[in-house]
């Protein structure tokens, strides 16, 4: 079997699998789905008759209680105390024989006169309900019984209120108005906490799809769908729901709506209430899930069995091969090792030549690089010649003008007088002697090995060369240094890269409104932190990123060859640290120096 004929029985048997898991699901799911809902319908006709059953049980008890004399009597005589509080014990002993919510009896104007709850704080008494529907019914000239479920306006406990209307006599019931009417009320509570051990949602709606008894406590005054504008106005008017606002159960959070969809229903009583069971479709889903998972594992099991079998048959073919392909393998491998000895013997050879080659390289460019320093210095020395020159030029002038004086006064025999001429002589040489002393430090070539080097010094001996163009420019020199500070570095080098940078910082402050260069040295545990900041007009963005550039320079020609910030920012790496330039918030230019702190 080629490969081709492999994909296209792969897929035929991918096709089928998947047609086989599916259809499991559906047959699983559709067999579970019948059985939940016969299960729920046994269910339902089971919570239907016992509802109907209570409903039933008290349909007759306010039709007997309308045929008590006592309620005809306190309704011709309503101000006879003895009489109405002789009612309201009557009906109150009634009331809890029977164990319903309350009996109250109400006039032909809807005004209650006695009720079982009389010496409850929520009595019916005084209240009127004319109203409510069941009231209504009632009192309609055929005399028929009135039904109504809804939220008490005066306790707000919701009940079933069945009615019945009271004659004046017995005779003359169905030949003349009604007198009053007895009313009845039923709790429904109880049915409602029997539902809440069932896990699937039970719901009991009136003719207007509002469901008012339900196990879901956030569905009970809901609607099944959007009402129409009249059904809500007349809930509204008959308070059925004490008010309250009914709205769609599709309106609430999706969390309460849990379980809301496909139900099975049953109609209930006489005012066309439906009887709900919302059937948990999460069971469906998982039979057919479990079904298709089923098949899914035999079809793998199957698949399994027969690579394994297909596999077995491939090893042997495969070792078969494999023993004729190894020793043709081993043939050439012998071949290719002499070629590739060669090769490496070869390569070698050459990888000796580049590495002598890439060592002498090195030491041209270190080289190079010491001499592109001393070079650097020596530029520089010889930018500051006019300004040593006059540095020299004041301590000759004063050594011939103090030696004249010496030998007048000799001569005169004032030998004080000679001897302080003298003193200024040698004090004169002295000052020479150190300035000659800073430049032969200065030009002299770095011993490259790095040690403990005093920055603090270094600044004061770098301002000290450059001390002559300071006041020729009348340059403010700020410090903010602490007395000492050690760094791993090398002496001559640093003075080499501080002299630089003070040599910019003087040129950029020359034609400046006010000129002041400031020094400051911050510490930290592993680093200083030099920064060299003047007042001049700053640094272009555009020269920013080429500063440090060899030959890059912003000065007019003649003036600079551009190596100085590129010596100094090579010189600061190689002490392990680093240069940067930059724009001072203040204005001004700021260099910044890092260089490591020496371990103690």
């Amino acid at each position: 079997m080629n490969s081709h004929q492999r994909i296209i029985t792969m897929c035929l048997s991918a096709a089928c699998s998947v047609a086989l898991i599916f259809f499991a699901y559906l047959f699983f799911a559709q067999k579970e789905k019948s059985e939940i809902r016969l299960a729920g319908d046994r269910q339902l006709q089971i919570i239907a008759l016992d509802l109907e059953s209570v409903l039933e049980r008290y349909e007759t008890l306010p039709y007997s209680i309308s045929y008590l004399p006592l309620a005809a009597q306190v309704l011709a005589n309503p101000a006879d105390k003895a009489l109405v509080q002789q009612l309201n014990l009557t009906l109150q002993d009634m009331q809890q024989q029977a164990k319903i919510a309350a009996i109250y009896l109400m006039d032909a104007q809807g005004m209650t006169i006695a009720a079982s709850n009389w010496n409850s704080a929520q009595s019916y008494i005084g209240k009127n309900f004319s109203f409510r529907p069941y009231y209504q019914d009632a009192m309609a000239k055929s005399g028929s019984s009135g039904h109504f479920y809804a939220v008490g306006n005066t306790t707000s406990i919701p009940g079933y209120f069945i009615s019945q209307p009271v004659y004046a006599s017995a005779a003359q019931r169905g030949h003349s108005a009604p007198v009053g009417v007895i009313t009845v009320k039923i709790s429904l509570d109880e049915f409602q906490k029997s539902w809440r051990s069932n896990n699937e949602p039970i719901a009991l709606t009136d003719r207007n799809g509002v469901i008012f008894l339900s196990n879901r406590d956030e569905w009970r005054y809901r609607s099944l769908r959007l009402l129409d504008k009249d059904v809500l106005s007349d809930i509204q008017a008959t308070l059925q729901y004490s008010g309250k606002p009914v709205t769609a159960i599709s309106s609430l959070p999706k969390k309460d709506q849990a379980g809301f969809g496909d139900y099975l229903t049953r109609p209930i009583g006489r005012l066309g209430w439906q009887l709900m069971l919302f059937p948990d479709e999460s069971k469906v889903v998982q039979a057919g899930v479990q079904a298709a998972v089923i098949s899914m594992l035999l079809l793998v099991l199957a698949a399994t069995v027969a690579g394994v079998y297909y596999q077995r048959r491939r090893r042997i073919e495969e070792r078969q091969a494999a023993a004729i392909a190894l020793q043709r393998a081993a043939d050439e491998l012998e071949l290719k090792i002499a070629q590739r000895t060669g090769d490496l013997m070869l390569a070698n050879t050459q990888l000796e030549e580049q590495f002598y080659k890439l060592q002498t390289t090195e030491q041209v460019l270190r080289s190079t690089q010491n001499e592109m320093v001393q070079t650097g210095k020596l530029a520089m020395l010889g930018q500051m010649a006019a300004g040593i020159t006059h540095e020299l030029n004041q301590p000759l002038t004063a050594i011939r003008a103090f030696a004249d004086n010496a030998a007048t006064y000799l001569q005169r025999g004032k030998t004080d007088e000679a001897v302080a001429n003298l003193q200024h002589i040698s004090d004169a040489s002295a000052r020479m002697g150190s300035i000659i002393a800073q430049l032969k430090g200065f030009a002299r070539k770095s011993s490259g090995q790095l040690g403990a080097v005093d920055v603090c010094s270094a600044v004061h001996a770098s301002i000290a060369m450059l001390q002559s163009d300071i006041e020729r420019l009348q340059v403010e020199v700020q410090l903010a240094m602490p007395e000492k500070v050690l760094v791993l570095g090398d002496s001559v080098r640093i003075e080499q890269v501080l002299i630089n940078l003070l040599r910019n910082a003087l040129d950029a402050v020359e034609t400046a409104p006010v000129k002041k260069i400031e020094v400051l040295l911050e510490l930290n545990e592993a680093h200083i932190s030099l920064q060299i900041i003047d007042s001049g007009a700053g640094l272009p963005e555009d020269v920013i990123t080429h500063l440090f550039e060899p030959f890059f320079t912003t000065k007019p020609s003649g003036k600079g060859l551009g190596l100085g910030l590129a010596i100094s920012s090579s010189i600061v790496q190689a002490m392990n640290g680093s240069l940067h330039a930059g724009n001072h918030s203040q204005g001004g230019a700021q260099f910044v120096i890092r260089l490591p702190v020496l371990p103690e």
